[in-house]
């Protein structure tokens, strides 16, 4: 449980434009701290945001201060990874009265929870009626649509897709998303919280260290309520809950119309250029 309240700077809330961030995701409804209010909310943001990390792939900074993040993920509407979607969800919780603690994740995609990996992707705990919850709002498709209460053994749905939350031996919460007649291990992580400094580092290591998979690769994805889709480099899948799956390959020419009509993120025309002159470089590996 979260004990001791953090001030709103820890997450610059009072660099949000609240009304701006509202018309972003199209949530014109209640505000209360519930946890009602809290499911629609991050359904929402998940509906209107995409992940990606276009930015990382082309050589550009991404920085992760919320005045930083408002102009990209709001007023250029564009989509963000972890650290910039989890740090401005943050402030929104923060502005509403939500209490929310920073944590941060080992990052499985379907890996042994015993095959320990860096941590590297953060994540929030919201505290509501006494209970934390588990709230991710920038994990790609594979993330839950709602909270996940830190209960072992809780089975939530989000939509049509089903998440338990369970214990390992380490002592580590495991996230794992039912897939067909299984359990797909998303991420793990513990209960020490996190901070906007530990961001800082491994924000660096997502956007600038060459093994960092935003440097290497185009990232693009999107966590809907029905259809989960990806981008990843020239395969553009749509993901179903009941395990089906459809890929298409591209041609780098392609990636532009894809990005706009798929994902709806529109950039700079020399930005779409420079990202099919990398994907030819992808494609001629």
């Amino acid at each position: 449980m979260t004990t001791t309240p953090h001030p709103s700077t820890l997450w610059e809330t009072q660099e949000l434009d609240l009304e701006a961030y509202m018309d972003r995701i199209g949530h014109h409804g209640p505000r209360e701290p519930t946890l009602e209010t809290l499911r629609t909310l991050q359904a929402a943001h998940l509906d209107a945001i995409p992940f990606e990390g276009l930015d990382s792939v082309l050589g550009r900074d991404v920085r992760i201060d919320l005045v930083s993040v408002q102009d990209k993920l709001i007023r250029r509407r564009r989509g963000g990874y972890c650290h910039e979607h989890n740090t401005l969800f943050a402030a929104v919780l923060d502005r509403l009265g939500f209490r929310v603690t920073g944590r941060a994740a080992r990052i499985l995609m379907g890996a042994d929870e015993h095959q320990i990996g860096p941590v590297s992707h953060s994540i929030l705990s919201v505290e509501v009626d006494g209970v934390d919850h588990h709230v991710d709002v920038g994990v790609g498709n594979t993330g839950p649509r709602g909270p996940i209460p830190l209960v072992e053994g809780n089975q939530t749905a989000t939509g049509p897709w089903v998440y338990r939350m369970e214990r390992t031996d380490l002592g580590h919460w495991l996230l794992r998303l039912r897939r067909q007649d299984d359990w797909f291990n998303v991420l793990q992580f513990t209960e020490e919280p996190y901070y906007r400094a530990d961001y800082a580092v491994y924000n660096f290591f997502s956007s600038k260290n060459p093994s960092s998979p935003f440097v290497r690769r185009i990232v693009v994805e999107h966590n809907g309520g029905h259809v989960r889709r990806s981008l990843a480099d020239l395969k553009l899948s749509a993901f179903h809950p009941n395990g089906e799956r459809q890929t298409q390959d591209l041609t780098p020419e392609e990636i532009p119309h894809v990005l706009r009509t798929v994902f709806d993120l529109h950039l700079p025309e020399e930005h779409e250029q420079a990202l099919v002159a990398r994907a030819h470089t992808l494609d001629t590996r």
